[in-house]
C-alpha cells in the first residue's frame, strides 16, 4: 500500500493497535469519517460555474454529467498567448506502507493558496484500476482534501483509459493483421517489439504465446501484456501539445524490426490516423474540484516507477495560462517521479518549477528508521532522527537542479511535538525549511501556512532550474549519472549487448533523448527492503526500450515489473455495491 490519503492509513492503524472491536470502532469512525463518506456529503459546484471560474465560457465544456467536463481544443489554442503562473512541484520521499500523501498534499496546497487569496489551479493524473482493485489505492487524495467526483475519477471516469487502452490494442491488431495478409513491411515476427496492454494487474498475461489454433489465426509467436499506464501510447497523450503533434508522436513509435534490424513504425503500419481518432477527446484536460470547489484538471496517468509519472503536459500548460499558481504532482519517491519530471517532462516542455514541496510524514520517518508498521503510533524520536536519512537524500536531489525546496509534513493525528522538532530541525541542518501542514483534517485552514511559505518562495523567483544532464550527454552516461546523482550507487551494469544497443540508437539519431528509469520505488536502490539513504550499491540494467514516439528511452532496472501482479488479498475483494446501490469498500 504506497501513496494513499491519511484516511485510509488511519484507518489501517487503528486496526492494527486495538486489539478490542468496539474500541477500534470507536477509535476509527465516530472520530473521523472516511474519505468517500467526506467526499459524499461535499457541495458540488456545477461543473460551468468551475469553469467560470477559470474563464471558460460553458460553449467550451463538454460536460460528462454535471461534475466533469472536458475542455475543447478551440479554447485551449485561443489561451496559449498568456503568460505563464508560477509551476509548483509536489513530490515525496520513497513510499512506505505507513503513507506519505503525496496527492492530498497536492490538493491541500491548492486549496491553501485559493483560502489566502491566490488564484491557483491544481493538476493531478487519473487513477488506473490495476491499483484501485490491487494495493494501492486511488489517486483523489484524502481527508478533506480531495478531488471530487472521487468515485468516478477512480474508476472508469470520463473513459481516458479505455480509450488509450483501445488505441494501442487497434496497432497491436493491425500488426497481427499486416503479418498475415502478406508481410509486406518484412517484419521478422521474432522481433514484433510492441507488446498489448490492459488496465488491470495481471502477472498471467505478462509473458504470453499469441495466434495459436493454426493457420487461420495466423504466425504464432511469443508476446505479452503491460499495464495501460506502461503504454507508449500514454505517455505520447501526456508529452503532445495537441492532436497533429499525437498523431506525429504515434507515427513514429517503434513497433518492430526487420531482418536486417531496421525498424517498423506505427505509420508503416498505417495506424497512426485511426488511434489518432480513437484518442481526440481523450487528449482535452478533464476539469473537476476539490472538497472547496477549486477547479482542477485530472489527465493522463503513466506510472513514475515504469513511466514518466507525470499529468498531461496539455492540462499543465493550460493551468498555467489560465492561474497565477499551478500546483502539480510527480508520481512515487522524487528519485523518480521528480527526476523524471524535470529531466523529462520540463525538458520537453520549456517548463521551469518555481519551488518545490516535498512531502514526509512522521510514521514514514519512524518506519525508515527500523520501526515496525503495528508501533508507528507511539513516539519514537531516535527513529524519526534516524529515518531522516531517506529525506535528506531527497532535498539533496532536488536541490542540484537549482530549484528551491521546502517540506511539507503531512500531519498525522498521533504525530508528538518532540517528533515533529526533530524532522524541522533537520531539515533546517539541510539548508531548506519545514512546515506542518494539516490539510488532511482541517483542509485549506489547514494549510494556510504551508501555503503563504510555498507562494513567498515562488514569488521570489529564485529558481535557477536546469536538468541534471545535458541532451547531447551519451544515453550509456545519462544512465550513470542519475543512478550515481540520484540514487547514490556506484555504478549502474550494463552489459555488452545493452552499451552495443544504445549506441545503434545513437547512430540512429535518438541520442539526445532523456531516460526513463523503470524501477522499484520502495528504495534508491533496486532492492525494495532496503529503506533509508543506502549507498555502495549497484543498479543492474536488465533491459532497455527505445520510446520513438514519446522521445525517451526506458530503461529497466532489477526485477521491476511492467505488467503488475495482484496482491494476495486485492482490494477488489472488499469492493461491491450496498442495499442502496452505492459502491462500498472502495475507500
Amino acid at each position: 500500500m504506497v501513496n494513499v490519503g491519511n484516511a485510509k492509513l488511519h484507518f489501517y492503524s487503528r486496526f492494527i493497535r486495538f486489539k478490542d472491536v468496539s474500541h477500534w470502532i470507536k477509535e476509527t469512525w465516530m472520530s473521523y469519517k472516511s474519505d468517500i463518506e467526506i467526499a459524499r456529503s461535499a457541495e458540488k459546484k456545477a461543473i460551468q460555474d468551475v469553469g467560470a471560474h477559470l474563464g471558460i465560457p460553458a460553449e467550451h465544456l463538454l460536460p460528462y454529467g454535471h461534475d466533469k467536463a472536458k475542455v475543447s481544443q478551440e479554447f485551449i489554442n485561443g489561451v496559449q498567448d498568456k503568460e505563464n503562473g508560477k509551476l509548483i512541484l509536489v513530490t515525496a520521499i520513497n513510499p512506505t506502507p505507513a503513507g506519505e500523501g503525496k496527492t492530498t498534499t497536492t490538493v491541500g496546497l491548492g486549496d491553501g493558496l485559493n483560502k489566502i487569496g491566490k488564484n491557483a489551479m491544481i493538476c493531478i493524473r487519473e487513477a488506473s484500476l490495476g491499483p484501485n482493485f490491487g494495493m494501492k489505492g486511488g489517486a483523489a487524495g484524502g481527508g478533506h482534501a480531495q478531488v471530487i467526483p472521487m468515485e468516478d475519477m477512480n474508476l472508469h471516469f470520463t473513459g481516458d483509459f479505455h480509450a488509450i487502452t483501445s488505441a494501442h490494442s487497434l496497432l497491436s491488431a493491425m500488426i497481427d493483421n499486416h503479418i498475415y495478409w502478406g508481410n509486406d513491411l518484412g517484419i521478422d515476427t521474432r522481433r514484433v517489439v510492441w507488446r498489448r496492454v490492459v488496465d488491470m494487474n495481471d502477472r498471467a498475461l505478462r509473458q504470453i504465446t499469441a495466434s495459436l489454433g493454426g493457420v487461420s489465426n495466423g504466425f504464432p509467436r511469443e508476446a505479452g501484456f503491460d499495464i495501460t499506464v506502461a503504454s507508449e501510447v500514454m505517455a505520447i497523450l501526456c508529452l503532445a501539445k495537441d492532436l497533429n503533434d499525437l498523431q506525429t508522436k504515434l507515427g513514429n513509435m517503434i513497433v518492430a524490426y526487420r531482418r536486417d534490424r531496421s525498424p517498423v513504425f506505427c505509420r508503416d503500419i498505417k495506424a497512426d490516423g485511426a488511434m489518432t481518432v480513437l484518442l481526440k477527446d481523450a487528449i482535452k484536460p478533464n476539469l473537476v474540484q476539490t472538497l472547496e470547489n477549486n477547479p482542477a484538471f485530472v489527465h493522463g496517468g503513466p506510472f513514475a516507477n515504469i513511466a514518466h509519472g507525470c499529468n498531461s503536459l496539455i492540462a499543465t500548460q493550460t493551468a498555467l495560462k489560465l492561474s497565477d499558481y499551478v500546483v502539480t504532482e510527480a508520481g512515487f519517491g522524487a528519485d523518480l517521479g521528480a527526476e523524471k519530471f524535470l529531466n523529462i517532462k520540463c525538458r520537453k516542455a520549456g517548463l521551469s518549477p518555481s519551488v518545490i514541496v516535498l512531502v514526509a510524514t512522521i510514521r514514514a520517518m519512524k518506519m525508515n528508521g527500523g520501526v515496525a508498521k503495528e508501533d508507528l503510533g507511539q513516539e519514537n524520536v531516535s527513529a524519526v532522527k534516524s529515518g531522516c536519512a531517506n529525506l535528506g537524500c531527497h532535498i539533496e536531489n532536488l536541490k542540484s537542479f537549482g530549484v528551491p525546496v521546502i517540506v511539507a509534513i503531512n500531519h498525522f493525528v498521533k504525530d508528538t511535538e518532540k517528533e515533529i522538532d526533530a524532522v524541522m530541525e533537520f531539515v533546517t541542518s539541510q539548508g531548506s525549511e519545514a512546515i506542518v501542514s494539516k490539510h488532511w483534517e482541517f483542509g485549506s485552514e489547514g494549510s494556510v501556512d504551508l501555503a503563504r511559505r510555498v507562494s513567498e518562495i515562488a514569488d521570489s523567483e529564485v529558481s535557477d532550474f536546469a536538468p541534471i544532464y545535458p541532451d547531447e550527454m551519451p544515453l550509456a552516461e545519462k544512465i550513470q549519472t542519475i543512478c550515481k546523482k540520484i540514487y547514490r550507487a556506484d555504478e549502474a551494469l550494463m552489459d555488452k549487448k545493452i552499451h552495443d544497443q544504445l549506441r545503434q540508437w545513437e547512430e540512429q539519431g535518438y541520442g539526445d533523448l532523456p531516460i526513463c528509469m523503470a524501477k522499484t520505488q520502495y528504495s534508491f536502490s533496486t532492492d525494495p527492503l532496503l529503506m533509508g539513504a543506502p549507498t555502495g550499491h549497484e543498479v543492474p540494467i536488465r533491459e532497455v526500450r527505445l520510446s520513438a514516439g514519446a522521445e525517451f528511452i526506458v530503461v529497466v532496472c532489477g526485477e521491476i515489473m511492467t505488467m503488475p501482479g495482484l496482491p494476495r488479498v486485492p482490494a477488489a475483494e472488499a469492493i461491491g455495491l450496498d442495499e442502496a446501490n452505492e459502491i462500498k469498500g472502495l475507500f
